[in-house]
């Protein structure tokens, strides 16, 4: 990982905690601010802040230009439903179902520990099959594990 897109980032989860979850950027001050091209702030924004990781992004291109970073939020489960049905579909890797986990941690919507415990389940460690099904079993215990997040079995 690069330190200046670790900063990048840290800098904007910063003010998204600040801002209550929501914060428009230049991209060029913020380019200026970092000392970097433009690039890299895209590139921090494509890369760290995606809908699985529960970040939407909108832009506006122009000389009054900005780009809104909006934290979702889980409180109506909608995000959650929409990641079992369509995001996560029938495979998953193991980094991608690492940033849904993450996620979920961020936003309080479970304990770290749990976090740990779901990111065991579907490591590739513990899934002892050939490379070929990992993906697919890996998908299909994710979202057993998010449908009882819905269900509100686990409360």
């Amino acid at each position: 990982m690069s330190v200046l897109s670790d900063t990048i980032e840290q800098f904007i989860k910063d003010l998204m905690n600040e801002y209550e979850g929501k914060i428009e950027l230049q991209r060029n001050e913020l380019a200026q601010h970092f000392n970097c091209a433009p690039s890299q702030i895209n590139y921090v924004l494509a890369t760290r802040f995606t809908p699985d990781k529960g970040y939407i992004i909108e832009s506006r291109r122009g000389g009054g230009g900005y780009i809104r970073v909006l934290r979702l939020s889980v409180e109506t489960s909608e995000h959650l439903f929409r990641l079992v049905t369509t995001r996560i579909g029938e495979e998953i890797s193991e980094r991608d179902a690492n940033d849904v986990i993450c996620w979920l941690v961020e936003n309080d919507s479970i304990k770290k520990r749990e976090g740990a415990l779901m990111k065991a389940a579907v490591s590739d460690k513990a899934l002892n099959i050939p490379a070929m099904l990992k993906d697919k079993i890996r998908a299909s215990i994710l979202k057993q594990m998010l449908l009882v997040l819905l269900s509100k079995e686990a409360e």
